[in-house]
């Protein structure tokens, strides 16, 4: 999951940003609206958490141009504007949730994780794939019906590979959906993590590596079928 946070306090963007990286969300700051709004049209995100008092265009503008795209991203406005006018307002805005400072990170990461699977409800929440089995919500994968332990960036990584269906994934795009903006593009923490990754899966290799192109869920060479189950 990726999510922007349009936040003008920088201590506070900073926590929630650290806080949400603990939990295997990636999420990407802007410090006003302009910011917010290019950020908006370059990348990919699937939630947005907005404060309203913003400088530049409000929260609310935001707010406006995500419903008007079509995109269906979900909103959580997150501000200090705490009374029943201003919910119903942000809420008429079109706003998914509303959440008012002071507050506590695990419930911003509760909200945030209930609003990702109400946008996910035409996709059945796991995914099998080769013997594998993804449990996204409950974060758990089984290989062959038995128990895995992975990482938080491991996870992340495995589910962007299995959602691409045995598809190629390229290391610009995992550092994109499972790392966030501030991620170096020439690092190695993707080839790192994914060499872990796979030794985690165990033998025969699940993730096989596309020379000079990316990563793909593979098994023995095979086709595979991949199918998500409710």
């Amino acid at each position: 999951m990726r999510v922007l946070i349009v936040e003008d306090e920088p201590y506070l963007a900073e926590a929630v940003r650290d806080g949400l990286r603990l939990e295997a969300i990636a999420a990407d700051i802007a410090g006003d609206g302009d910011t917010a709004l290019e950020m908006l049209s370059v990348n990919s995100y699937d939630l947005a958490v907005l404060d309203r008092d913003i400088p530049g265009p409000s929260g609310d503008e935001i707010a406006r141009r995500i419903v008007a795209s079509g995109s269906g991203m979900p909103i959580l406005m997150l501000t200090a504007a705490d009374r029943i006018d201003d919910k119903a307002s942000g809420f008429g805005l079109g706003a998914d949730d509303y959440l008012t400072k002071p507050f506590e990170l695990r419930e911003l990461v509760l909200r945030l994780r209930a609003l990702a699977r109400r946008r996910a409800y035409a996709r059945p929440p796991i995914s099998e794939i080769g013997g594998l089995r993804l449990d996204p919500f409950r974060r758990e994968v089984f290989r062959d019906g038995q128990y895995v332990a992975l990482t938080r960036k491991q996870f992340a990584v495995l589910e962007v590979l299995v959602g691409a269906q045995g598809g190629v994934v390229s290391a610009e795009e995992l550092l994109e959906q499972a790392w966030d903006e501030n991620a170096d593009p020439f690092t190695n923490a993707v080839r790192i993590t994914v060499s872990a990754l796979r030794k985690r899966l165990g033998e025969p290799w699940l993730i096989a590596t596309v020379p000079g192109v990316g990563y793909r869920i593979d098994a023995d060479g095979e086709s595979l079928s991949c199918k998500s189950v409710r």
